[in-house]
């Protein structure tokens, strides 16, 4: 949700977004990948505020990480001194440097609201990768979350942590008017002092979901070939994530 992700509001994001993901689960997950390919390097696509970013630094992998956020980017380099952190849109970026593997975690492909973009971000990290380099990246799936939220969804989310409780509270309906499979998703940020709900930010989004044959249609027409489609939940969504090889 961009609202969170600068103007101070990027460390409400790291407080509460601790409690909503496992990231020691994360890098399990995505480092078991990039081993089991034999890859030594990654770039994290939308790194945020460096959580998993610290576990990949601690490890046998080379890590740098890229967000859009200059305060994330801030905040992920605070958090992680002697990491390698840029600033950088997915869709547009250019690090004068190659890698083994590349990771787009949390979701973060639901920014690509429309195919140009879709095609931007591949034809950018397939340049990006070193020959037979490995894609791994997560994304909403329309077939199973639509259906959930097809008369209008709300969710609430709550996190308590450093002695602060939080919520977010959440509304999310298909954009059945739009190209593609976008959805609105509002939201809104508490902080609950004495049982009472004081609002921080609230944000509202358009973002987007896909199946897996755009995707698998996506890659192959951008020359990467399909290694693993894997059936993943997350704490709010039903997702899959794709392991794709540069040709």
């Amino acid at each position: 949700m961009q609202s969170l992700y600068s103007n101070g509001f990027e460390n409400i994001y790291d407080e509460m977004y601790q409690t909503f993901i496992n990231y020691k689960d994360e890098f399990e997950f995505y480092s078991k990948i990039i081993n089991q390919y034999c890859k030594k390097n990654v770039l994290e696509i939308g790194c945020g505020s460096g959580h998993l970013a610290k576990r990949f630094i601690n490890s046998t992998i080379d890590y740098n990480g890229m967000d859009l956020s200059n305060d994330m980017v801030l905040l992920s380099q605070k958090r992680n001194p002697t990491g390698t952190f840029f600033k950088g849109d997915m869709t547009n970026f250019y690090l004068n440097k190659t890698f083994d593997s590349i990771i787009i975690t949390a979701r973060t492909t639901s920014y690509l609201l429309n195919n140009i973009l879709v095609q931007k971000a591949i034809k950018n990290i397939h340049s990006h990768l070193n020959e037979n380099g490995i894609f791994c990246f997560d994304f909403i799936d329309a077939n199973r979350f639509f259906p959930f939220i097809k008369e209008g969804k709300t969710i609430t989310h709550k996190a308590e942590t450093k002695n602060k409780k939080y919520s977010r509270i959440s509304f999310m309906k298909p954009k059945i008017t739009k190209e593609n499979f976008m959805f609105q998703w509002d939201a809104k940020y508490y902080e609950i002092k004495d049982q009472n709900h004081v609002l921080l930010t609230d944000d509202q989004s358009e973002v987007r979901a896909f199946t897996i044959n755009e995707w698998q249609l996506f890659l192959e027409l951008n020359n990467f070939k399909v290694l693993e489609i894997i059936d993943r939940k997350s704490y709010a969504f039903d997702t899959y994530v794709i392991v794709a090889q540069k040709q």
